[in-house]
């Protein structure tokens, strides 16, 4: 009976042990010290080498395992004594019968009995997940050197605020070598004043950008932008931080903003800025009681000097213009360029009526002067109006339409006149009246006329097309640019007219030319904004060249950046059906406007034309030189051709054809030219075909 009892617990026991072992998550086997035999394994192990529980019993590791592994693991059996009680531990690499990397952790714990060795305990755990994580973060890691290695960002990694490491980029930000940064505290780079937020940004973990300043090791402060990220290590994790330098970029805002309140060629305030400050003024004035003057300047035959010489020359002469109003001015005057030649001088802070008398002589006198532009030797003179608060108006509108109306009048009793404002003078409504009447007239009779401006390859002189240029046949002053009527035009609503006239005119002459022998190049021609909102421009498109017979693929169509703003959706089926048809679009005056980016990828945009205002400046203006070479650098990145307008110098060519410009137009070729003058050039420029 209790052999009986004995032999069921022994039964009990070995069935309690079997499932505890098969339980397990690892291998687990037992190995006769003497014979090296396999006395128990529990299923995952058995299973593993092919075998199950009881048919691995009794066989030699050696044939458990086999050849290949048996020679891998038999150098680790050697150092288990019966003395020396220690497990052996060991990793081994192979790859599983699924033909994925696997990585087994084994550990041989000695069974040893009153001093002799009487076995080996074998646990075999699959450790392959831990080492591809390992595997994985020391990839991200080389993969973060690499790219730090590259980036023009600064990176730096700190652990609990001491600097582990950082990129080139970043010793070249802060003037510190690696070395000198590397276990130093990461503040002690950051301006005082921005410590403590930096210090909180940095506990609390946050992971979007922050703006601060970093400390440079010659003591100047530089402007930043951080973005942190935590990141796992292999022994804890560390924040990683990209450190950009804003110094370039606060610039850049700084050099719009001014750009949106000033004019970009005199560099004088614009109107927008100007209308501002006559408020804030007239303000004052109200509040104290006090009185302000206006003047209305303009310069008599200016049109005459674009015409003689170039519009470079007109450039300058208005610059040098501005700059003398600028001297002649007390520091608390404002002028301001609101037009082509048209200046307002604002005289604040109460002038008495001698005061304002004096200060027109003495403008006057400043800009009357001789000037030298480019070795010419020019004389000019002046008509100015002025009227003054609150006699002429208590309004900026009314005080300038009234110091404007005041300059009319002096410039109709001929040159170099000034005109006090008296409300007998013609008002501005009515100037404006028969302004749009006599407009309207040259509409129904086409008192119009298309002047062609060569464009060319810049490297090989070739003709690369014409851009059509209308000019309006006034009765009174001749040739009317389009500068001057085509602005009122849109807001008299008669540049529809004016548009469809320039399309077809321009259409049918392209093909005139070509049916005459001459090669047969793109003509560019301008639409307003207007034409896109109101009309429907693709059909009048096709319908003018069908009429004409000229190929779209010789029309190209330039838009302002303003006409890309317009309604999106349209704007965006307009061109998309323009470009169907075959034509071609461009973006005139690049740079001067809205010039984002995402305009550019929305719309199937060909080919930028960089505005001559830039242009002008290149030669001696670092800003206009970045401006130009990003847009270059853009448009051949986005795959457009680019077009400088305005070139009137050899250097400005120079410069551009080193910044990749492709093509140019501007005096340096040829000035604008009649029909027939465009032809001629043609036969001298071009061979026939």
């Amino acid at each position: 009976m209790p052999d009986n009892f004995n032999q069921r617990q022994i039964r009990n026991e070995d069935a309690m042990l079997r499932l505890i072992a098969d339980s397990t998550p690892a291998m687990l086997a037992y190995f006769d010290a003497a014979t090296r035999t396999c006395s128990f394994a529990n299923a995952r192990y058995a299973e593993y080498f092919g075998l199950t529980p009881q048919t691995i019993v009794g066989l030699s590791a050696h044939e458990v395992v086999g050849e290949d592994v048996w020679e891998q693991i038999e150098p680790y059996l050697g150092p288990l004594k019966a003395h020396d009680p220690e497990p052996v531990r060991y990793t081994r690499k192979l790859l599983s019968s699924a033909g994925k990397l696997q990585f087994l952790e084994t550990v041989l714990r000695p069974h040893v009995e009153q001093g002799l060795l009487k076995g080996v305990v074998a646990l075999l755990t699959d450790v392959s997940p831990q080492y591809q994580v390992a595997q994985q973060m020391r990839d991200n890691e080389e993969r973060m050197r690499k790219f730090s290695a590259i980036t023009t960002e600064a990176i730096v990694l700190h652990r609990d605020g001491f600097i582990l490491d950082g990129n080139d980029a970043l010793a070249r930000l802060t003037g510190y070598t690696l070395d000198e940064l590397r276990g130093t505290p990461i503040l002690d780079y950051v301006a005082l004043e921005f410590r403590l937020r930096a210090l909180q940004h940095m506990r609390s973990g946050r992971e979007g950008r922050e703006e601060s300043m970093l400390v440079h090791k010659n003591g100047e402060q530089v402007p930043i932008e951080v973005e942190a990220k935590t990141m796992p290590g292999i022994n804890d994790e560390y924040r990683i931080v990209v450190v950009r330098d804003m110094t370039a970029s606060i610039q850049a805002r700084q050099h719009l903003d001014f750009l949106a309140r000033h004019d970009p060629l005199t560099r004088l305030p614009n109107r927008a800025h100007l209308n501002r400050q006559l408020g804030e003024a007239l303000a004052r004035c109200l509040a104290q009681n006090t009185r302000l003057a206006v003047f209305s300047l303009d310069l008599d035959q200016f049109q005459a000097v674009n015409d003689s010489l170039n519009h470079r020359a007109g450039d300058l002469l208005l610059c040098e213009m501005a700059q003398r109003l600028r001297n002649a001015l007390r520091p608390q005057d404002f002028v301001a360029r609101i037009g082509s030649d048209d200046f307002v001088v604002l005289l604040p802070d109460d002038p008495s009526p001698l005061e304002i008398e004096a200060l027109a002589a003495q403008l006057r006198s400043a800009v009357e002067a001789p000037y030298q532009i480019e070795g010419t030797p020019l004389v000019i003179s002046l008509s100015l109006g002025i009227a003054a608060y609150p006699q002429d108006g208590d309004s900026p509108e009314a005080l300038l339409s009234n110091a404007e109306a005041a300059m009319h009048m002096a410039k109709s009793r001929g040159r170099g006149f000034t005109q006090y404002y008296i409300p007998m003078l013609e008002s501005r409504s009515t100037r404006m009246l028969m302004q749009e009447q006599l407009l309207r007239q040259a509409v129904e009779r086409d008192e119009f006329e298309l002047h062609y401006q060569p464009q060319i390859h810049m490297h090989s002189g070739e003709l690369a097309g014409f851009e059509a240029l209308v000019r309006w046949k006034h009765p009174d002053r001749g040739l009317v640019p389009p500068d001057e009527f085509i602005g009122f035009a849109e807001n008299r609503g008669l540049i529809a007219a004016v548009d469809r006239w320039v399309l077809n005119q321009a259409c049918r002459q392209a093909k005139a030319w070509q049916d005459a022998g001459h090669p047969a190049v793109p003509m560019a021609i301008n639409l307003s904004a207007q034409e896109f909102r109101q009309r429907d421009v693709v059909r009048e498109v096709a319908q003018a060249l069908e009429d004409s017979g000229l190929d779209a693929g010789l029309l190209h169509i330039e838009l302002t950046e303003s006409t890309l703003m317009l309604s999106g959706g349209q704007m965006s089926e307009t061109l998309q059906d323009l470009k169907a048809l075959g034509v071609r679009l461009a973006i005139d005056d690049f740079g001067t406007g809205y010039s984002s980016l995402a305009y550019l990828r929305k719309h199937p945009i060909d080919l930028l034309k960089i505005d001559r205002s830039f242009v002008s400046d290149l030669t001696h203006n670092p800003d206009a030189q970045a401006i130009v070479g990003a847009i270059v650098q853009m448009g051949q990145s986005l795959h457009l051709n680019i077009v400088a307008e305005g070139v009137e110098t050899q250097a400005q060519q120079q410069l551009l054809k080193d910044m990749g410009c492709a093509m140019m137009q501007g005096f340096l070729v040829s000035a604008p030219l009649p029909s027939d003058q465009a032809q001629h050039w043609m036969s001298q420029h071009c061979h026939p075909l």
